[in-house]
């Protein structure tokens, strides 16, 4: 990049994303926030799963639901659409010219699912030694569950996740977001980004093994350790913390909010706030582990105290003196936060089909005070950049395009992608 257009991180890494649903797009958007150039190639004709996965869609210049829906477009800015039809011999061809151009493979079909394309790393690695080819599946590729079809949810739950979310009663509950699908992808996007450290140093390529449920327990973190250190089974405590009391959510006098106290210190604070001298005294409670160990008796305690003020009261109160603490919003309430404003976390980025001119997005959280990160493009149409890639990244004249075209490879923009 030239003039005032700050370079990026990954100017000049090139992409080539197989990928749908959550976890490949998320790893591959944020490498095209970091600047490189993600080629995303979807089927002709139906495209990533998640682009019917709505209502809401995008409303168009008549008012009426695009194709685009909220869910695609939450994990696939910064990026270039290519329909390629991998089932037909053209459309393989054309794949292999494309990696010849790539830096980094993203896949996620099935263990095996690209062998039949002659398409897999196998396939690959000897033609292209310094490709760095990246695997996201639900179980791995060995294992007695290899072949399996993975889903967040069945990450969360055999990764044991939803055996401690939710309250004491009732069913094991899930996240509220596809959180194993998103984790798998940034564990993919670092891994990726060493694969590359390693190739720029070596000039060899690899090929990195990403699972849903392997990231799933890794990130159970203390949780899973607690068991491995214990032998005792961690059980679902609502929005207790396993490790820290009081660490919950408590009730005021209008409502709730939250209290995270991290310290004994800070415990100490929250009952000179509270005017709760006896539970300060009581021996029970002097330290965290005495806390933990008296967790029941205390949670007991505290509501007679906390629902002597409002939630503002306990908040700026509490805040003044270094005690965690915070409201419970909903998602519109988020978005107005002023904090969040401040960090300009919501986005509005140019869209050639919304009504508006625009669509809205939640920013990459990550600010760099040399290379910022750019919202370049929106979510891309089905097979928006088709020719572009075609004539810019392979060199085909209009010829060329059109006939890849007649022959099924791809669909050319006007006969099924979208404008």
């Amino acid at each position: 990049m030239t003039g005032d257009t700050p370079m990026m991180p990954l100017d000049g890494v090139r992409i080539l994303d197989l990928s749908r649903i959550l976890a490949g797009p998320t790893a591959t958007q944020y490498l095209g926030d970091l600047g490189a150039d993600v080629i995303k190639v979807e089927r002709p004709d139906a495209g990533d799963d998640t682009r019917k996965w709505g209502p809401p869609y995008v409303t168009g210049a008549d008012g009426k639901p695009t194709r685009e829906s909220a869910y695609y477009l939450s994990s696939n800015r910064n990026k270039r659409s290519i329909t390629v039809n991998l089932a037909s011999p053209e459309g393989q061809k054309l794949i292999r010219r494309l990696v010849a151009k790539c830096d980094v493979l993203v896949e996620n079909y099935k263990v095996g699912g690209l062998k039949k394309y002659g398409l897999s790393y196998d396939d690959l690695k000897g033609e292209f030694p310094g490709l760095v080819f990246c695997s996201i599946t639900g179980f791995g590729q060995t294992g007695p569950y290899a072949k399996r079809a993975g889903y967040d949810f069945l990450a969360q739950g055999l990764g044991g996740l939803m055996s401690i979310t939710g309250p004491r009663e009732g069913e094991p509950m899930k996240v509220g977001v596809g959180i194993a699908d998103v984790m798998c992808g940034m564990y993919a996007t670092t891994a990726i980004l060493a694969a590359l450290r390693h190739r720029d140093r070596t000039g060899q390529g690899q090929q990195i093994d990403c699972a849903l449920l392997d990231t799933q327990v890794a990130w159970l973190v203390n949780e899973g350790v607690n068991y491995l250190l214990s032998g005792q089974v961690p059980v679902r405590q609502g929005n207790e913390h396993p490790n820290i009391v009081p660490y919950a959510v408590m009730e005021s006098s209008d409502g709730h909010f939250i209290l995270a106290v991290g310290n004994d210190s800070q415990f100490q604070k929250w009952c000179d706030f509270a005017g709760a001298q006896d539970l300060a005294e009581d021996p029970r409670f002097t330290t965290n582990s005495l806390r933990v160990a008296n967790r029941v008796s205390l949670y007991a305690a505290m509501p007679a105290y906390t629902r002597q003020k409002s939630t503002d009261v306990w908040i700026e109160g509490l805040a003044a003196r270094g005690v965690p603490c915070g409201p419970v919003k909903n998602i519109a309430q988020v978005f107005e936060d002023e904090q969040v404003v401040a960090r300009n976390m919501k986005i509005d980025v140019p869209h050639p089909q919304a009504q508006s001119g625009t669509v809205p997005l939640i920013a990459n959280p990550v600010k760099f005070s040399e290379t910022p990160i750019q919202y370049r493009m929106a979510p891309p149409t089905l097979g928006q950049h088709t020719d572009e890639i075609l004539r810019d990244v392979l060199g085909c004249d209009e010829g060329e395009i059109a006939a890849l075209a007649e022959r099924g490879a791809t669909t050319a923009i006007g006969a099924g992608g979208d404008s």
